[in-house]
């Protein structure tokens, strides 16, 4: 992963920062963003610690001014090789919030975050995307199977998938969704496979996963396994 450029979204914590620190010890420059800056300030600086290469940006997926100013920022100096658009929001406990209960402010912004801010992050990087970029959105087996009380997660993680084809059918690049089943984040309520073990994961799929198998794929832990077993 030598010279290439990442941006990563939502790297202030979990799959974000996980995938961001592995990126940059690999020699990867990881463009690394949140909201909050001085969180993710504080990933950068880890990876720079140990002799990586890592930008810290402020910006809210939720605000195409925000990432029109990163995507700016990420390809100043050369084009950017990888996406890693995980910046997402899970307002209910998992389980228990019913789709038909949701309020609709609730619904609205988990959509403008895990939707439109895939399709924000994607639209505005497009101009600075390598010839063989790969663009990775993590995703989970809600998106495809129905599961009681998921309610607007699972709705946003389906659509998010549907951009994921979307983009494969437009972009040069290659577009794949990562299912990397559950891991314990503040989405998935802290519970599942820490996320420093599946970031590999995003690795293999930006990398060396075969660009043709999983462009417009779901691409899950047993793709991964068998690939590197």
């Amino acid at each position: 992963m030598d010279g290439l450029t990442a941006v990563v979204t939502g790297a202030s914590r979990g799959i974000g920062a996980s995938v961001a620190r592995l990126f940059g010890a690999e020699g990867t420059h990881v463009v690394a963003c949140a909201r909050t800056l001085d969180e993710v300030e504080s990933v950068a600086e880890s990876i720079r610690d140990h002799n990586g290469s890592a930008t810290a940006v402020r910006a809210d997926v939720r605000d195409e001014h925000d990432l029109e100013r990163l995507a700016a920022q990420a390809g100043a100096d050369d084009t950017v090789d990888i996406v890693v658009a995980n910046a997402a929001v899970n307002q209910g406990t998992p389980g228990d919030a019913p789709l038909h209960e949701e309020s609709y402010s609730r619904f609205d912004d988990t959509l403008r975050t895990n939707v439109r801010g895939v399709f924000a992050t994607v639209r505005e990087l497009a101009p600075h995307l390598a010839a063989d970029a790969r663009v990775l959105v993590p995703s989970g087996s809600v998106a495809r199977e129905a599961k009681p009380g998921m309610g607007a997660y699972a709705v946003s993680k389906a659509s998010a998938e549907a951009l994921v084809r979307g983009f494969a059918a437009d972009l040069d690049a290659t577009a794949a969704a990562v299912d990397p089943g559950l891991v314990a984040t503040d989405l998935s309520g802290g519970t599942g496979r820490d996320p420093d073990d599946i970031a590999p994961m995003f690795r293999w799929a930006a990398v060396e996963a075969d660009a043709a198998e999983i462009d417009g794929e779901v691409v899950d832990l047993r793709a991964w396994k068998q690939a590197t077993r």
